[in-house]
């Protein structure tokens, strides 16, 4: 008959019975060494087998007998160490794992998130010491003493409130002192009543002559770069002719004599910028013509007449000096008709002119600027300084107008100038009796052998104008001309002789 389980198995089949449970015998003293804590229940608790053992479930386990001493390796191993209780211990592994300690309760007075509950408060109240804070634990601090216990009941003693007192009066004393130190140099450095003077708007301003020169010749006055590949230099130079001629030295366009082309730039007023071309030069008076193409609205310089120029007038130097255009500088005339030999060498002899002496302030790149009297006219073409200090404390020296008319119309319309010569070299004259040019060399065919000078004459006089140096005798030739004779006075074995003589284009 089928299993009504559904098993299968038959009803008469003998079912097996369990097998015996072997249990090993225990002996008292293991099981009382080894057996759970008091008022814990366990497999191992021999009161729920006492069947199997052979003592009742009524002895008293609170006082066990202790047959022998367990063996020492199990002792070592699972026994109690110290005076911890009986019971299961750490494994041997687990000794070097160090306990995480419990965190901290929450603490809601230092945490501002913290919700709204009741809790303990946050400073115990302190308490009067009990019996047991006599027995030699540590005491609570005691309670600080108030302002008023301190002075008014009388909390402190007399020499301590004194010394407190001492203490505050030093400390208020020098705080004082600091403060009043601080505050002193406080007011020298500020002021709380600030006055500062306007000039009255009915004041009148005083002419300012100087100013309203430049204002009207500065825009013709242009500041002139001059590059080559291994060097640069500057100077300045005024316009002179609607068409782009400008004039300025012959010094600042060859950069001393070290380059005869270089690339040449005008830089107007305005700030605007053309390339110039040289027209032409002369080195024996130090002067350039450059012209710029397609500029318009040229600004031209009005030129006055240098032989009117009197010493002591005031006059205006106009420049780019060390760079700086526009720049203006006064002074006064200090001499005319100064000859002056600027140190250059050409075919005829050192660069001479015949300058306007000033104490106007000129500065490299001060060169080729206009020289301007007081009507705006332009007297003269900055040149040199003399100066033993190597600024513009010295003398300096402009190419008189007249001159400079003469050589820049040459220049623009040949592009070259000759000028009057008679055909000797001289030097200054080393007697002391006499002053002049004295003749070392009369070239033959020359207009001065054609006049019947000699050498050893001593030239004291050409035509209008006394010669005291061979500076001077170059300069009154030239201004001589060579239209027609000129008288020329002489001194010759201590006699003094006149003769005439024609100059002629060098």
């Amino acid at each position: 008959m089928p299993d009504p389980a559904g098993r299968g198995v038959e009803p008469d089949r003998p079912l097996r019975e369990p097998a015996p449970i072997h249990r090993p015998v225990v002996d008292k003293a293991s099981e009382e060494r080894f057996s759970r804590p008091d008022g814990v229940t366990g497999g191992s608790d021999p009161r729920r087998h006492s069947a199997a053992h052979d003592y009742s479930a009524a002895d008293d386990r609170s006082a066990p007998t202790r047959g022998h001493d367990a063996d020492p390796a199990l002792a070592a191993a699972f026994g109690p160490s110290g005076d911890a209780d009986r019971g299961i211990q750490r494994h041997p592994a687990w000794q070097d794992q160090v306990e995480e300690p419990q965190p901290a309760p929450p603490d809601p007075w230092r945490d501002p998130r913290a919700p709204v509950g009741f809790g303990a408060p946050a400073v115990q109240a302190a308490e009067e010491p009990g019996p047991e804070d006599l027995s030699g634990a540590e005491a609570p601090p005691p309670p600080r003493l108030s302002l008023s216990e301190a002075l008014f009941e009388r909390r402190l003693s007399r020499q301590a409130l004194a010394g407190a007192v001492a203490a505050v009066a030093v400390v208020a004393l020098v705080g004082g002192g600091i403060g009043a130190v601080v505050a002193d140099s406080a007011r020298v450095l500020t002021t709380s009543t600030v006055r500062i003077a306007d000039a009255p708007a009915n004041v009148i301003r005083p002419d300012n002559p100087v100013g309203e020169v430049a204002q009207r010749v500065q825009p013709a006055v242009v500041h002139i770069q001059v590059s080559t590949a291994s060097a640069r230099g500057e100077g300045s130079g005024i316009v002179i002719d609607p068409q782009g001629y400008i004039v300025t030295n012959n010094h600042v366009v060859t950069m001393d004599g070290a380059a005869d082309r270089a690339d040449i730039d005008v830089v107007f007023p305005d700030g605007s910028r053309a390339s110039a071309e040289l027209v032409g030069r002369d080195p024996a008076t130090d002067l350039a013509v450059l012209k710029v193409e397609d500029v318009q609205n040229l600004t031209v310089a009005t030129l006055g007449d240098s032989d009117r120029v009197e010493v002591g007038e005031q006059v205006v130097a106009i420049g780019s000096p060390l760079g700086l255009a526009r720049t203006v500088t006064e002074g006064i005339v200090s001499a005319t008709q100064r000859p002056i030999a600027l140190g250059e060498s050409t075919s005829d002899g050192d660069v001479v002119i015949d300058a306007i002496q000033t104490d106007a302030a000129i500065n490299p790149g001060n060169s080729g600027g206009p020289l301007i009297d007081a009507s705006g006219a332009v007297i003269g073409i900055n040149t040199s300084i003399f100066t033993q200090s190597g600024g513009s404390i010295g003398l300096g020296f402009a190419i008189p107008v007249n001159d400079v008319r003469d050589i820049a119309t040459s220049l623009m319309r040949e592009g070259s100038v000759r000028h009057a010569t008679i055909g000797v070299n001289a030097r200054k004259a080393e007697n002391g009796n006499v002053e002049g040019a004295e003749l070392v060399n009369v070239r033959e065919g020359s207009p001065a052998q054609e006049a019947g000078l000699r050498e050893g004459d001593v030239v004291t006089r050409v035509g209008e104008r006394s010669v005291r140096s061979s500076d001077e005798l170059i300069v009154a030739v030239r201004r001589a001309g060579a239209d027609g004779d000129v008288p020329v006075e002489v001194v010759r074995d201590g006699a003094l002789i006149e003769l005439t003589v024609r100059p002629a284009l060098g």
